[in-house]
């Protein structure tokens, strides 16, 4: 017997909405929701299956049997199917089960909408209500629109949450275990964001998140939704922003998940050459379906609106705006106008970003795109794409590839280390030296430095100084700060027992020092995307490995002039341009004795002199430490 009950929560303008693809509040409308109706409590399910015969809710409240509560569809052609039923309680697991019109296929499929799951490998979803969370966050969301801003400093750590520290056991650690340990180290290191890699429910470890099942639910692996909305809230208590990695680019092909999922290619795109990625081995949504639009937008809008979230790094743009990604000849199809682009993602994701900003002018959406596809972080308005930043892959390859060169060779490359400034105003760029950088045989960051060990500390941090005074927002991943030595395994803990030694407590001072140097420094970050806040001092120095700048902000007394030297030789009298006349005082030193280095400091003030060098009307001597960058600004 049919014990589903009709009732439905969807208006005549919510389907307009939701056919046309403008309807971005779906996760208000679908899913499991706790309703009250004619006096009884119980759940309202809706799920969109266009293609089923039946669609019927199993689970715990009816001993999973596909007769009891068969979901009634609407009369209006929108595909969802609905209703309420009584026996279902919050805590219960459920699924649907989807007999298909085609050819009578029948799944067993997780609800797209759900907010929580049972915990991995098991694939139910579990009836929950997030609306009962009490934020202690109103002081941070009321100024974050300055915290976020593109001219305020913007230093991010990346964290995978399973391997960032085990358990003893070597168990993962909880939500509320890192509400205290993780944001105590995050506000010690003085980083102003963290990002998380994908935590949003996926089945299979080795995808670090990135095949995701459950849109809208933080996973299972490490508490309930409420601890995970604690989690964001210690944060934010803490002056520190939290970032999202968002994978709407491709999602698995697992037999519980979207794929297939009425016995039609619903969520993925029918034609393998647009929906299937060939790299992952996983489907591709169908940016041209309406209905498919709204999803993915709701689901963005859902974390903002819901956690508080404050942006979205955007995985794998390259893979959604380009038809030939990864593909050979034959393997792809031109569009319309005989080009390569996918105009229905690069619609999509100008659709995305205009939604976001529309709603929440106070977050940032970050695109990881690595080809020269133009306009991406110009406004939608103006023919962009509408991102706030976009990773800077050329900087972040051309610098790992010259740090790796033995420093002795490095004046036969220079343009590796200088290239990225022809170009680092074209975008608003952010600097990344994530997680893909320290796998699949790449090694570490520290690992890859040339010299023996005082030499590839040094040259460790002249790398993080290069970096944080290089224009554009930063991004480590976890390690990166304390010098890992091994590459990243997902499996196992960061090795925190390296902090016993004294060259890595000094790359952890470094860092530290570095985030706090940048973030009270108007010149590094006030003009970080425009022209006017870098000037070259002398960028063709190669045959003593130097290069010289000064970085802007509003305020010319603000000015910073950095200096960094890729040798182990030291300059004990380097001259350089200055703007004008006064007296340079030495303000960060990649060499200080407390990070570990050979302590080769500008002790005093240096005078400039009225001596026109490098094209600038003064000139001052200092002393260059060895493979070091040394910070001066005007006493």
């Amino acid at each position: 017997m049919n014990k589903t009950k009709v009732y439905s929560l969807f208006t005549a303008l919510d389907i307009t909405l939701f056919k046309s693809g403008k309807h971005y509040n779906l996760y208000e409308k679908f899913g499991a929701h706790l309703v009250t109706h004619d006096a009884e409590e119980g759940v309202y399910f809706a799920v969109w299956a266009p293609s089923a015969k039946t669609v019927s809710v199993i689970g715990d409240f009816n001993l999973w049997d596909d007769a009891q509560h068969v979901l009634n569809v609407r009369w209006d052609a929108s595909g969802i199917w609905e209703g309420f039923i009584p026996e279902a309680k919050k805590g219960m697991r459920y699924k649907y089960k989807i007999v298909s019109n085609n050819a009578g296929v029948v799944t067993e499929k997780i609800d797209p909408y759900a907010l929580y799951f049972e915990k991995s490998p098991n694939t139910a979803a579990i009836i929950w209500d997030i609306s009962d969370y009490q934020w202690k966050d109103k002081q941070w969301l009321g100024y974050r629109k300055d915290k976020n801003a593109l001219d305020k400093p913007y230093s991010v750590y990346e964290i995978h949450l399973d391997s960032w520290r085990k358990n003893e056991d070597g168990k993962s650690l909880t939500y509320n275990t890192f509400a205290k340990q993780l944001v105590d180290y995050v506000k010690e290191m003085n980083f102003t964001h963290v990002e998380f890699m994908p935590i949003m429910e996926y089945p299979y470890n080795p995808s670090w998140g990135y095949q995701l099942v459950g849109y809208f639910a933080p996973t299972s692996r490490f508490g309930n939704p409420q601890e995970f909305m604690q989690l964001i809230d210690a944060f934010h208590q803490n002056d520190i922003g939290v970032i999202l990695d968002w994978v709407p680019s491709h999602f698995p092909s697992d037999a519980h998940g979207l794929g297939f999922f009425d016995g039609t290619h619903l969520y993925e795109h029918p034609d393998t050459k647009k929906g299937y990625h060939p790299d992952w081995k996983s489907l591709i949504f169908n940016y041209e379906r309406n209905e498919v639009r709204s999803f993915l937008i709701s689901n963005a809008l859902f974390w903002l609106e819901y956690y508080h979230i404050d942006g979205l790094r955007v995985d794998a743009v390259a893979s959604m705006i380009y038809l030939d990604y990864s593909r050979e000849h034959g393997e792809w199809d031109p569009n319309e106008f005989g080009g390569n682009e996918n105009l229905a993602a690069v619609s999509f994701l100008k659709e995305f970003n205009e939604a976001v900003y529309s709603r929440y002018d106070d977050v940032q959406t970050i695109a990881e795109e690595s080809t020269a596809f133009p306009a991406v972080t110009k406004p939608v308005s103006a023919g962009g794409l509408g991102f706030g930043m976009k990773w800077m892959m050329g900087w972040m390859h051309d610098t790992l590839h010259y740090f790796a060169r033995d420093p002795i060779y490095r004046q036969h490359h220079q343009n590796e280390i200088t290239f990225s400034l022809a170009y680092a105003f074209t975008e608003n760029f952010m600097l990344p030296l994530s997680h893909d950088e320290v796998v699949y045989g790449k090694h570490s960051i520290l690992g890859r430095l040339p010299g023996d060990e005082w030499q590839r500390f040094a040259n460790l941090r002249l790398l993080y100084t290069y970096m944080f005074t290089h224009p554009g927002t930063k991004l480590l991943f976890m390690g990166n700060e304390f010098g890992q030595y091994e590459e990243w395994n997902f499996q196992k803990s960061l090795d925190w027992n390296l902090l016993e030694y004294l060259p890595h407590i000094g790359i952890k001072n470094h860092v530290k020092a570095l985030n706090a140097f940048y973030k009270s420094n108007p010149a590094l970050y006030e003009k970080g995307f425009s022209v006017d806040g870098f000037e070259w001092i002398n960028h063709d120095d190669a045959q003593n490995s130097v290069i010289s700048y000064i970085r802007k902000g509003h305020d010319p007394e603000n000015d910073i002039i950095v200096v960094c030297n890729f040798t182990p030789n030291t300059y004990k009298k380097y001259k350089i341009g200055v703007l004008k006349k006064g007296s340079l005082i030495e303000v960060f030193n990649s060499d200080a004795e407390g990070f570990g280095g050979s302590n080769t400091l500008n002790t005093k003030p240096i005078k400039t002199t009225k001596l026109s060098w490098n094209n600038l009307p003064f000139s001052a001597e200092i002393m260059v430490p060895p493979l070091a960058a040394t910070l001066f600004k005007y006493e």
